[in-house]
Parts: structure tokens; sequence; C-alpha cells
């Protein structure tokens, strides 16, 4: 923070017996908005740890292709697969699941949006999570959903809650909205954020006096009006910016420099900063060792870490997503519908695949037909 010498210099003060002036600034931590708006802007558009570890969850998940049974039979070709292939003409399938799984952890909540044309369902659109409003009813339950542009409102009523479905992950303390996830680590968030400012002012105003100066002349007295300006002025003119980095302080006699806070080194930023980094992981879920956080790796080995990434965060959340969808959806087709992850595509888990190959094979106590079911194939049989 780029504090000006002037504000500090209080003349009164300097002028009293013990000739001490302090500079100091706020002690109280101050965080950022916990809203859906300060979160992608702290984070997502502003912090490297965040942006990289939500990119990474968004785009495995939206990576993992799907598959669909209708009445428990798969269904290659079915409709839905096709719809969510291409939701709409201004996005492709990966691009509209990224943006999904984007409103999911930075607000907590997701809202799709289908398009019927003649009965038919054509087209799905998200809609911005901060732009839409869950209005209660007297029992509790939402009454119905408002979406706002400007002056344009739309309202989707208990007529048309089919066409608005709202996916929203666990919150203790609210009935109706979602937790973001990266709300867990908004004090990590601030910190680093805070930390990175700090170390780019350091470097653009590193010669700034941080302690205070103070005059004991020896015959005794104060310093008159002239030399209070004078030395005022040399401190603002000939210590500040970075043209005067490392600069030292030239004093003249009964002036002392007295060092007052921690130093840099003394603080530790970098680990600060590094702590603040796999705290920011650790609440999204993205293993720090994939992200080059040095520190505490809990896995042994980069392919540990990426499968445990796959099977405890971007699984979870594509399965989640793949349910909601499917109930929603069931109702639209008028089919009893279920969408799932087709896992033998998924590159992080192909590790368990080949293991799991391994140990069919090698079971000779069964059979072929039991062989393929046991690795998600069917019987085979007609």
């Amino acid at each position: 923070m780029k504090v000006s010498l002037t504000r500090f210099w209080r003349k009164p003060e300097m002028k009293a017996a013990t000739g001490y002036v302090a500079f100091a600034t706020e002690g109280r931590a101050h965080w950022s908005s916990r809203s859906y708006g300060s979160l992608a802007r702290e984070g997502f558009m502003r912090n490297p740890v965040a942006y990289r570890a939500v990119r990474m969850i968004c785009e495995a998940a939206a990576s993992i292709p799907w598959l669909a049974y209708e009445n428990g039979r798969e269904v290659s070709d079915h409709a839905a697969l096709k719809l969510l292939a291409r939701p709409n003409g201004r996005s492709a399938g990966n691009e509209f699941l990224e943006a999904l799984y984007g409103h999911l952890t930075l607000s907590g909540n997701a809202y799709v949006e289908a398009l019927e044309v003649d009965g038919r369902l054509r087209e799905l659109h998200l809609l911005r999570p901060d732009r839409v409003r869950v209005i209660d009813g007297r029992d509790g339950w939402p009454e119905s959903y408002e979406y706002r542009v400007g002056s344009t409102v739309r309202r989707y009523g208990a007529d048309g809650e089919e066409r608005l479905l709202h996916l929203r992950l666990f919150h203790p303390v609210d009935d109706q909205l979602g937790f973001p996830p990266l709300e867990a680590a908004h004090m990590a968030l601030d910190l680093h954020n805070a930390a990175a400012t700090w170390n780019k002012a350091l470097l653009d105003n590193s010669a700034r006096p941080s302690g205070a100066l103070v005059y004991q002349p020896k015959e005794g007295g104060n310093l008159s009006s002239d030399q209070f300006d004078r030395l005022k002025a040399e401190l603002d003119e000939g210590y500040s910016g970075p043209a005067k980095a490392g600069r030292p302080l030239l004093l003249e006699g009964g002036l002392d420099w007295k060092s007052m806070g921690l130093s840099p080194k003394d603080m530790d930023f970098v680990e600060a900063k590094n702590g603040a980094s796999r705290d920011i992981a650790l609440a999204l879920g993205v293993p720090p060792m994939l992200m080059g956080i040095p520190g505490d790796n809990t896995y042994s080995n980069y392919q540990e870490a990426n499968r445990a990434f796959y099977r405890l965060t971007v699984l979870p959340l594509v399965m989640r997503t793949g349910g909601a969808l499917s109930n929603w959806m069931s109702g639209l087709y008028g089919a009893d519908l279920k969408l799932t992850a087709d896992l033998d595509q998924v590159a992080g888990l192909s590790a368990e695949r080949d293991q799991l190959w391994a140990r069919v094979s090698a079971a000779d106590f069964l059979s072929d037909a039991e062989k393929r079911d046991a690795v998600g194939y069917g019987s085979g049989e007609a």
C-alpha cells in the first residue's frame, strides 16, 4: 500500500517536547464482499490460483462425455445427448457445460432455461446467477424465479417451472440458494491478493520510510517551523517513488531513524502467499501438486494426485449435474431418462480402468458374460 508521508506528519506533535513523529497505518483487516460479483472479480478474474483451479475443474468436468439410458436401456442417439452436444446456436456442448460448472463453483448456483418449439425441446440456455432472484412463497418453498437484465424482467412461475432448472450446492443455512466453494476460501483469497498488491507497491515505492524520526538534540529544543517544512519536503521528494528505491536516509545532527514494524523478510510474504494458495486449492478441491504450489504434498506422485482430483472433485460434480438434468429432462421428454458420465472415456481414470481389466481377465471363475457385466458392457445377450 502506497502511503503519502504528508498524511501522517502532524506539526503540533512534531513540536512537542518528545520530538517524536510516527508513521503508521490502519491495523484492522479488511475483507472483500462475498457476493457472486466480488468472488468472480477478486477470485477468478484477479487471482491466478483461483482462476487456474476453477478452470481445471470446469474444463475437466466439461470434457467427460455422457451416456443416456431410457427406461433402463442405453440409447446412443438419444435426443438429450444431441441437445447437450449442441445446446443452442451460440455455444457448443463443452462451452455450455464449462460455463454451467463455472457458475456452480463461483456462485453455488446454476440456472438452465429450456426453450421449446412446437412442444419439442430445442435449446438450453444458461442464466447468470447474479441476475436471478428466488421468490419464496408463504410455505417457504420457491414460488417463482425472477430474471432481471437492466429494466427487463422475466418471471418463471408455477406454470413454467419445468422450463427452468435450478442446480445448487449444499448450503447449511440457506434453504433456496447454494454455497459457493470459493466463498469458503475468501479470507485466503484476500490474503493472497493483498500480498501481491503489497509486493507490487513495495517494488513501486520500496524506499518509503517505515518507522519514526526522533529528534534528540544534545542542547535540547525542538525543530523550528522552517526546519520542519524542509525535512518534510525532503522526505516526500527525495525518498518516495520507484526511482528513489534503495536510497539511504541522510540525517542531520539530532535526527535518529527508528525502524518500526516488520520487514518483508520477517513477515515472510512468500510463505504466506503459498499458504493462502494451498487454502484456495483445498477449498476448490484441487490438489496443490497439480498447480505447482510448494508445501505439503499429500500424494506421492502426479498421477495419484490427478486420479484423486477426478475421483474427489470432478466426478461428484458431474454426477450431481447428471442427476439433476436427468430428473428435469425426464419431465420434458415424458420418459424415464438417466444421464451418467462415460467413465471409460475419462483420461484421468485410465490407470484404474487398466487395473480393473487386468483383475477381471484373471478371474477364471467368471464367464465371458459375467466379465462383460463386471466392466460395464452388459452381458451381450439380446
